[in-house]
């Protein structure tokens, strides 16, 4: 599975905005977006005109970088997207919610998006009562989302279900840690994802 591996706190830098790509270091002082709110680079102080181009990749780069996702991934999500009938941004954000590393980290089994890729890949996630090690796996209302019985007391669990409790709770899905299991409800809309971003523009730039 190839994924991104460099550094990850640039990426908040360079959007302009908190993508909480590190969890929790990303609620203290350590935040590198605290302590440099400025683009990375040697000229990241400066201020330069935006064309209508650089406004869609801006918007495209935020929600990819949010997701955790490689361009040739994020670009075939929305071409499925665009296939599916109805309004194609909505489609989009939601297929993008209910892949199971967003789900997992949703739910409070991960304190990233990061994390929840591996915890996934190390086989301590079941999904309707089966292991499922495939972070971009779509699942759909009524599915199940557990820990493994030999995962349940792991610190890095309990540490997940603690920062999650601390974020807005979610209307499409009920999660309950001390069965260490959750269950989606619903579909999510585009309400439901509290993310800054004009995706109008994302479906502009792939338009083209």
């Amino acid at each position: 599975m190839a994924r991104y591996t460099g550094p990850v706190c640039r990426h908040c830098r360079r959007e302009g905005m908190k993508l909480f790509l590190k969890g929790e270091r990303c609620m203290t002082d350590k935040c590198a977006f605290e302590r440099k709110g400025y683009a990375p680079g040697q000229h990241g102080q400066r201020r330069s005109k935006v064309s209508e181009y650089g406004s869609q990749l801006r918007e495209k780069q935020k929600v990819k970088r949010v997701y955790g996702m490689l361009e040739r991934q994020f670009r075939l999500t929305f071409a499925k997207s665009s296939a599916e009938r109805g309004v194609t941004s909505e489609i989009f954000f939601r297929n993008l919610e209910t892949r199971l590393d967003n789900v997992v980290y949703r739910m409070g089994f991960a304190r990233s998006r990061n994390e929840a890729r591996q915890v996934i890949r190390h086989n301590h996630l079941l999904v309707n009562g089966k292991r499922c090690n495939i972070p971009s796996a779509r699942l759909k209302v009524g599915d199940e989302v557990a820990l493994a019985a030999k995962s349940v007391k792991k610190g890095q669990f309990q540490l997940a279900a603690e920062l999650q409790a601390r974020r807005a709770a979610l209307p499409w899905f009920q999660v309950d840690h001390s069965k260490s299991s959750g269950k989606i409800l619903a579909n999510p809309t585009r309400d439901d994802i509290h993310l800054p971003v004009k995706e109008r523009l994302i479906v502009e730039l792939y338009s083209k």
